[in-house]
C-alpha cells in the first residue's frame, strides 16, 4: 500500500507552518515532511504532530546558510565541524519528533572545480557520512543521501543514482539510505522503473514530483499510476513523499491523490 506524506515546505503554503499539519490531516495525509524545522522550537512542532495524529517522516540536516545560496555541508572541505554540529541538532529534533531518518544535503562544488577540488569533496563526503550515520545508528535513526538533478540545484555534488551507490558501498553503514526522488532521477536519467527495481535494496525514502515544472504528480511526463504500482509491487513499504509546488491551492490539485486515501 502507497503511503503518501505532505511536504509542508510546498504543500499547504497558504497557511503558517505550524498550521500546515493539520491542514495536511485533513486532506488524508497520514505523514509529513518538509526542509528544516529549525525556525520553531521542537516542542511546538512536536505538539503539532500530536494535535494532527500525524507521523514525521523526514527532515533534513541544517544545510548551512540557506538564503545566502548553500545547500548542505556534507561534502565541504573546511566545514567538518559545522557540519558534526549539524548532525547534533538534527538528531536532537528527530528523537523530540520521533522522526526515524533525516537527510544530509551533499553541498554545492565551486564553480571551477577541477579533479582535485572534486576529489576533495569526495573525500570529504565519505569521511562525513561515516561520522554522521555512525551518529544515527546510536540514536536509532537512518541516514539518507539524496541525488539532486543540476538544473533545478546547478553545481550540487550529488546528482546520479550510481554516484549515490558508490557513495553508501564506500561508507558501509547500514542506516545509510538511499533518498530516491522521482522527479529528479527522471531530469538526470530517467527510465524510473528500471531504476526502482534495481535500487530497491538501497531505498529508505521515496519523493515524486511531476516533471518538468514540478507541479502536481498527474501533469507531465511521468505516469504515476504506473511507477508507483511498479513501486508496490515491489515490495516497498516506506513512505512517499510528495514534494511539489502546486499550481494553484493545495486542496485544488489533489484529485490525483484520492486513490490513495486523499480529499480534494
Amino acid at each position: 500500500m502507497i503511503r503518501l506524506a505532505a511536504n509542508l515546505s510546498m504543500l499547504f503554503t497558504e497557511h503558517d507552518f505550524l498550521d500546515r499539519f493539520a491542514a495536511a490531516a485533513d486532506a488524508g495525509f497520514h505523514g509529513v515532511e518538509y526542509l528544516f524545522p529549525y525556525a520553531h522550537a521542537p516542542e511546538r512542532v512536536a505538539e503539532a504532530l500530536r494535535d494532527s495524529g500525524l507521523e514525521q517522516v523526514l527532515f533534513n540536516l541544517p544545510p548551512g546558510d540557506w538564503e545566502a545560496g548553500e545547500r548542505g555541508l556534507a561534502s565541504l572541505p573546511g566545514r567538518e565541524d559545522e557540519f558534526r554540529g549539524s548532525v547534533v541538532e538534527a538528531l536532537r529534533y528527530a528523537e523530540a519528533l520521533a522522526c526515524p531518518r533525516v537527510h544530509a544535503m551533499a553541498g554545492l562544488l565551486p564553480e571551477d572545480a577541477d579533479d582535485e577540488i572534486r576529489e576533495a569533496h569526495h573525500a570529504t563526503y565519505l569521511a562525513n557520512l561515516r561520522f554522521a550515520a555512525s551518529e544515527a545508528a546510536s540514536a536509532g535513526r537512518e541516514l539518507l543521501i539524496e541525488p539532486i538533478n543540476t538544473r533545478d540545484m546547478p553545481g550540487y555534488f550529488l546528482s546520479r543514482q550510481d554516484q549515490a551507490v558508490a557513495v553508501l558501498e564506500s561508507v558501509g553503514a547500514d542506516n545509510l539510505r538511499l533518498q530516491f526522488d522521482l522527479y529528479h532521477c527522471q531530469i538526470m536519467e530517467g527510465d524510473l522503473i528500471r531504476h526502482l527495481e534495481r535500487l530497491l535494496p538501497h531505498i529508505g525514502h521515496v519523493q515524486i514530483a511531476g516533471v518538468p515544472e514540478r507541479h502536481e504528480p498527474d501533469v507531465g511526463e511521468v505516469h504515476y499510476p504506473a511507477v508507483l504500482k511498479r513501486l508496490e509491487t515491489l515490495g516497498y513499504r516506506g513512505w512517499v513523499g510528495c514534494e511539489y509546488r502546486p499550481a494553484a491551492g493545495t486542496r485544488d490539485g489533489l484529485g490525483w491523490g484520492k486513490p490513495y486515501g486523499l480529499v480534494s
